[in-house]
């Protein structure tokens, strides 16, 4: 499945919300990081879930991801691309549900 495919239900779902695309790809950048053209090639070519994460460079904190998605608990996921495609769920639930951008990003508290 491509990432482009899912793409626009996640768009549609944070913006129902009251959220925007520009925040839906911060969102994506913080947990892969791509830059924004990188993250639009790879929307552009279609790229798969696997190749889409095979290529990025998953957040050090994204391990402070936890909850559960589908009655799924994100941490407890033992399949590495699942556990990545849950944690990208996870995040896009929290920032439909308006969760404050530093706190849907995990910024250490000073």
């Amino acid at each position: 499945m491509s990432v482009a495919s899912v793409y626009p239900h996640y768009v549609a779902k944070v913006e129902k919300k009251g959220r925007t695309q520009a925040e839906l790809n911060e969102v994506i950048r913080w947990l892969t990081g791509y830059s924004q053209a990188q993250l639009k090639g790879h929307l552009d070519a279609g790229t798969t879930f696997e190749d889409f994460f095979a290529g990025a460079s998953i957040n050090p904190h994204a391990d402070l991801i936890t909850g559960t998605v589908c009655g799924v608990r994100v941490e407890e996921v033992a399949d590495p691309l699942m556990q990545q495609i849950r944690y990208l769920d996870k995040l896009v639930d929290e920032l439909a549900k308006g969760r404050p951008m530093e706190k849907v990003l995990r910024t250490p508290t000073a």
